[in-house]
């Protein structure tokens, strides 16, 4: 919701305009404006509309089709008629090893393949207005997802040699307690669902350099990601292997500073990605 409310300060009026008609087409726009003032209505919509991705997951009519991609409607864009929950279409799981573990490489469709496509189908002439809305909608989220370093990689060692699911299997507390490290850097923003507030947090996020914010190649987002998370998310007191490690203070200050950053980046470089396509 941060990554969609910077973006929309930052969008022209076409853009704009383009943006609100789309979202008027998702199933669950009644939902999103039904507490929003009529000033804020095209706003909340819009940083309301990053979640929708993830909200999906637990709705009934929508079925769990794994966390890896099998057959040929892995990579299907048919808009609302698809009641697949696509769970990966949220990342890219760039691998990397610091004990020589082979490594295997992510399959497709991944975050990086779909932001492409659903870019390609804003920009197009041809595509309905109805697969733009789907598009649009999953395209919110995912330029935010690419920004948050485990979002794009797996780490491989001699103790996890299948990879670490982007921090999903590594334990920052003793069983039965389940925090993990992905869980931490995905909550480091804060867990409030109230679309105001993240437009208020949002608003305080200091702005990147415009030449860094302009970058719209999502391969040098992942990239970026990706390195962070060698760099800056396997550090002590996270240690090699599924743990459980203990988080301190130091490496929670890193997390916010690096959150943030990447943040604003994220919504800086999506508006700059739905200025073009729909302009």
């Amino acid at each position: 919701m941060m990554v969609a409310a910077v973006a929309y300060g930052k969008l022209t009026p076409a853009a704009h305009a383009r943006v609100t008609s789309l979202l008027q087409l998702n199933p669950d726009y009644p939902r999103w404006i039904a507490r929003a003032s009529r000033e804020d209505r095209d706003e909340v919509a819009f940083v309301m509309a990053a979640t929708w991705p993830d909200e999906i997951k637990s709705e009934p009519d929508f079925q769990n089709d794994g966390e890896r991609p099998t057959g040929a409607d892995a990579a299907r864009n048919i808009g609302y008629a698809d009641h697949l929950q696509h769970r990966y279409w949220h990342f890219i799981d760039l691998p990397f090893s610091v004990d020589h573990t082979p490594l295997r490489q992510p399959p497709v469709p991944n975050a990086e393949t779909q932001i492409a496509l659903f870019r390609k189908t804003l920009a197009s002439a041809d595509a309905s207005d109805a697969l733009k809305s789907y598009d649009l909608v999953w395209l919110l989220h995912l330029v935010g997802d690419v920004h948050q370093p485990l979002h794009t990689t797996s780490r491989f060692t001699h103790s996890q040699p299948n990879g670490d699911a982007g921090g999903n299997l590594v334990a920052l507390c003793p069983r039965p307690c389940r925090n993990e490290l992905h869980a931490f850097w995905d909550d480091v923003p804060g867990t409030e669902k109230n679309p105001l507030v993240a437009i208020r947090r949002a608003a305080r996020l200091p702005p990147p350099d415009a030449r860094v914010g302009a970058i719209d190649d999502e391969r040098q987002w992942i990239h970026e990601s990706f390195l962070i998370a060698r760099n800056s998310v396997y550090i002590p007191p996270i240690g090699d292997g599924p743990g459980p490690w203990r988080i301190d203070g130091p490496y929670r200050n890193i997390a916010h500073r690096i959150t943030g950053d990447r943040l604003a980046l994220a919504g800086y470089r999506l508006a700059h990605v739905l200025n073009e396509a729909l302009r």
